[in-house]
């Protein structure tokens, strides 16, 4: 039974990921900020565990990693994220919201890839993945929207493409996903891609990676998105 540890597993586009796995047999491990909250995540069957994780704090992410402990992690997603200032155009910029926003978005992948890389070494698929966005593509950005959001992804994407560097030729395929404009709280009233089917195309896209997939920017039809 492989293993799958997803963080943001509460909501959205994390709680879908863990409903599917778990229906195919998949041992998940669930974090969320909040589980005693987490009504929809503790209703989910199958073999999941809840874990208390807050990816923008360091104790409580070795907290988890404590109970966790060095079982094997097949598939990592890092998925929670934090939208931020919606506006953010020069001389109107938020930074106390783009420090809040930096930390959810590169600083929290950061702290749970460190936390489990082992976990994942020890596995036999040996993915890593981190929910990333089109949004933050340097050659195809127009718009003036979203700083904090877009630089704190642009940001995770390299972060991600280092890890890759250093940990490919240890056997890890380790990916940057982008979900679609999804229909979730994050997403907003106008997103045109349920959680549902966005969950069950990177899912196929994950079961079909390699390593020489390793450090790809990866949308979640499968095409390659340009830095």
């Amino acid at each position: 039974m492989p293993t799958a540890l997803i963080t943001g597993a509460n909501r959205g586009i994390g709680y879908e990921f863990v409903r599917q796995y778990a229906a195919d047999g998949w041992r998940v491990v669930a974090c969320c900020r909040e589980p005693a909250r987490a009504e929809d995540l503790r209703a989910v069957k199958g073999a999941v565990s809840i874990h208390t994780l807050d990816v923008t704090e360091s104790a409580s992410i070795l907290a988890a990693k404590a109970e966790i402990g060095s079982e094997p992690i097949d598939l990592l997603i890092n998925n929670a994220g934090f939208i931020g200032q919606r506006a953010g155009k020069l001389g109107h910029i938020d930074y106390d919201d783009w420090s809040v926003t930096l930390n959810f978005n590169l600083l929290g992948p950061t702290r749970v890839s460190s936390a489990f890389v082992d976990n994942v070494l020890a596995s036999e698929q040996k993915k890593l993945v981190t929910i990333s966005t089109r949004m933050s593509s340097l050659t195809e950005c127009k718009a003036i929207d979203f700083l904090a959001y877009r630089t704190s992804k642009a940001a995770v994407n390299m972060m991600t493409k280092l890890a890759a560097n250093e940990l490919g030729p240890k056997g890890a395929t380790i990916v940057l996903l982008h979900p679609g404009w999804v229909q979730t709280e994050l997403g907003g009233p106008k997103a045109t891609t349920p959680a549902n089917e966005s969950v069950s195309a990177m899912r196929a896209v994950l079961d079909k990676l390699t390593p020489a997939d390793n450090g790809r920017f990866i949308n979640f039809d499968g095409s390659l998105i340009p830095w």
